[in-house]
């Protein structure tokens, strides 16, 4: 269990850093919002690739798993940040998507990681 809280817990780190370095030009762009939001949003996303390097697994096992999670973190993010209400299926959705990472995850490590 301390496996998996470690992974989640990294990996939402990860998923925070790549939505605000997404989040930021999305304001510019599209509401007008200060160019200076650039600056933060490029290193927000530098930290992002950098906290992928940290996982331990292969690269593309780590990108398959942290799909998962961005998808469950990107609809906290819908409603705690944007405030809109989540539905059913992006809760049922979400769960879909946590399980896939934890089959990912945490499969018995028997090759290369």
């Amino acid at each position: 269990m301390l496996r998996l809280a470690r992974v989640v817990a990294l990996f939402v780190l990860t998923a925070i850093a790549e939505i605000v370095g997404c989040y930021l030009p999305w304001l510019v762009l599209r509401q007008g919002r200060s160019w200076w939001l650039w600056l933060p949003a490029f290193v927000s996303l530098g930290v992002f690739a950098w906290l992928l390097t940290l996982h331990p697994s292969a690269a593309g096992r780590t990108y398959a798993a942290y799909g998962g999670v961005y998808i469950a973190v990107a609809l906290g993010w819908l409603a705690l940040v944007e405030r809109l209400p989540l539905t059913r299926w992006d809760l049922l959705g979400a769960a879909v998507a946590l399980t896939g990472m934890a089959i990912i995850a945490l499969q018995p490590r028997a090759g290369p990681h």
